[in-house]
């Protein structure tokens, strides 16, 4: 019952009424006042009825000119009293006027100037003193009114931080218990009529969430989620029984009233997300803008990204080629939806298909080609090589082969860091698509072969949420109540967030001068096994209590540690400190034109072994890890000896 109280507005018919009142009794309190108290020349009762009869229309005139009874009470703030003062103002001094030229009016001077002014006092008083009751009393309904509320303590106190004090007030699901800051500096104030709590250390945090029986803890913004990732969060995820949970406010402009209001989970992204790069957008936008571009694989988790930032970039028609029917359907919906004015095409195509890639280029004509189709994932590539090759390799062969014959001025292939040092046949793919496209460019570079396209090629780790990748996976894991499987308990990964990996790729393709392998700096390895008990946290469940972390054995192909990309010894610097050359050995492209052949050829006749063998005989660096395929290795230095 309260919480439907809570929920009602005041007909403002009613606060008409009540605001009428509170004038007619303060007049009446003015007169009475007046004629017992105010000497000679008092106020008789004739006098009187003729101040009532000119009184109350003279108020509601006034009223209605300033619409005070139009406001939401429970939303008033000091700046909307402005209207209730002048309108009690102007109905003073107009009903001040009219005493004086109503001819039956017998009253002195004296008297008149009196009760005006009481009448004035009075009515002003009155009025805001019932919408401070109005008020009191609704914030009395709303605090006793659903006490099954999470007891939210918001960290910090900057403006973002106060403000959600009141987006949270009316909220059905959150209620506000105080600020909490690190430090004892602000903790004997009070912000909002809510106190100040601090903490030095986990054991003052524990007394802070007893006191106030807290449940959550929510931030206003993802920086300051950043900065307590290794104190405040920690304390969270560690609190016993269960941990508290840690939220995240949404932006502004997401913001609903009442109670659409709701607060989002941390996510693990917010806590590896780094600060955003630096990049040079106007050397960018002035290599993009008004160009037509075509991104393969543009409805996968990269591709898609790179499609987001050429239409922010005003490209004058983006060609978005993929083979997935529901995905290149979702991204042209959102398409249609974010960027109206956006001349962009869903084109639906395998680049293994050299034929349905030429209709594209000729009925498009793209001038810059983003290469990101791929078969991406480990385990199933290392069953099926043979794909591997006709998707990564023959797929890559094809992109290139057209750009240079349908003039493309350039080629952005997007690799992995899984092509440095293969382990599994899906890196050793992405590194002969390298080959492929940088062998090419130097070729053309070298006028041997005709064309002018520019080939430039983009290395990076993992990227945080991308299509089936290891954080939805978990994410998936822990909402189905486990367990969570991680191969091995000290296997790494290094990851980057895809904006900013899409960010990088259009920087390294400004500054390119042409078949450069580029490589991105990808911050600090993280340990799976950690990433894992920190999402079990983050759901507000402990590990290896309410949510199982289970190993299963590395899978064949995967690596326990990923190899650096980009170090002194295995790159060139660039100006952009996150961007790096990779030092690699170049390849003859009529030597590659020739084996590619061999390899395409093994690989549609669907025979495994020699697929591999191929592979491994074209990138000798290749070193099966964990996989049958670790036979051919033996084979080949068996042969490598007795040669010898």
């Amino acid at each position: 019952m309260k919480r439907i109280l809570a929920n009602r507005y005041l007909s403002y018919w009613l606060v008409l009424f009540i605001d009428l009142f509170v004038a007619v009794l303060s007049l009446a309190i003015s007169i009475v006042a007046v004629r017992y108290f105010g000497g000679g020349g008092a106020i008789d009762s004739i006098d009187a009825m003729y101040i009532f009869v000119v009184d109350v229309p003279t108020t509601l005139l006034c009223f209605y000119l300033f619409r005070t009874y139009r406001h939401i009470i429970r939303h008033s703030s000091l700046k909307g009293l402005w209207s209730i003062g002048v309108a009690v103002l102007l109905k003073a001094a107009i009903f001040f006027v009219l005493l004086h030229v109503v001819p039956l009016i017998s009253m002195v001077e004296r008297a008149i100037i009196m009760c005006v002014l009481l009448d004035l006092m009075i009515c002003l008083v009155g009025m805001i003193g019932v919408r401070v009751a109005m008020i009191l009393v609704y914030d009395w309904i709303v605090e006793h009114s659903n006490d099954r509320r999470k007891r939210v303590l918001v960290y910090g106190i900057t403006d973002k931080s106060v403000a959600l004090t009141t987006r949270l007030f009316q909220s059905s699901h959150y209620r506000i218990v105080g600020f909490l800051t690190f430090g004892k500096k602000m903790s004997q104030y009070k912000i909002s009529e809510h106190k100040v709590y601090y903490f030095r250390n986990e054991d003052d945090f524990e007394k802070v969430v007893e006191m106030g029986n807290v449940n959550a803890v929510l931030f206003a913004s993802e920086d300051e989620v950043k900065q307590e990732k290794e104190r405040l969060l920690q304390y969270c995820g560690d609190h016993k029984p269960h941990p508290i949970e840690v939220l995240v406010a949404p932006q502004v402009d997401v913001f609903n009233a009442g109670e659409k209001v709701k607060m989002r989970n941390i996510r693990i992204e917010d806590l590896l997300g780094r600060d955003e790069i630096e990049i040079n957008k106007e050397e960018i936008y002035n290599n993009f803008h008004n160009k037509v571009v075509m991104v393969t694989g543009g409805a996968g988790s990269i591709g898609s990204e790179i499609c987001r930032q050429m239409a922010e970039l005003g490209v004058s028609k983006l060609v978005i080629f993929d083979m997935a029917e529901t995905p290149l359907h979702e991204i042209r919906l959102e398409l249609e939806k974010k960027y109206p004015q956006l001349d962009f095409v869903p084109f639906i195509g395998d680049v293994r298909s050299a034929k349905r890639l030429q209709v594209a280029f000729d009925r498009y004509k793209p001038e810059i080609v983003f290469h990101a189709a791929a078969y991406k994932h480990v385990p199933l590539m290392e069953e099926n090589p043979c794909e591997a090759v006709l998707s990564n390799v023959l797929g890559s062969k094809n992109v290139a082969d057209l750009c240079v014959s349908n003039g493309v001025d350039r080629l952005v292939m997007i690799s992995t860091d899984k092509a440095v040092n293969p382990t599994n046949v899906m890196g050793c793919s992405k590194r002969l698509a390298e080959i492929y496209c940088q062998s090419l460019g130097v070729a053309i570079a070298q006028k041997r072969t005709q064309g002018n396209t520019k080939f430039v090629t983009t290395r990076f780790g993992n990227v945080l949420g991308s299509n089936g990748s290891v954080i939805p996976h978990f994410r998936k894991q822990i909402e189905q109540g486990g367990p969570v499987t991680v191969t091995h308990p000290k296997i790494n990964r290094f990851f980057m967030t895809i904006p900013e990996a899409c960010r990088l790729v259009m920087e390294a393709a400004t500054m390119s001068e042409g078949n450069e392998i580029f490589v991105f700096e990808m911050g600090e390895p993280v340990l799976i096994a950690d990433l894992a008990e920190k999402m079990i946290r983050l759901a507000g469940l402990v590990p290896n209590e309410d949510i199982k972390i289970q190993f299963t054995g590395l899978r064949p192909g995967e690596k326990l540690y990923e190899e650096v990309l980009s170090n002194e010894e295995n790159t060139i610097p660039t100006d952009h400190h996150k961007i790096k050359i990779a030092k690699v050995r170049e390849y003859d492209f009529g030597e590659v034109c020739g084996i590619y052949e061999e390899l395409i050829e093994e690989a549609k006749s669907g025979n495994v072994m020699a697929t591999v063998r191929r592979m491994k005989e074209i990138v000798p660096e290749f070193k099966s890890n964990n996989s049958i395929y670790e036979e051919i290795d033996r084979l080949i230095e068996s042969e490598d000896v007795q040669i010898a």
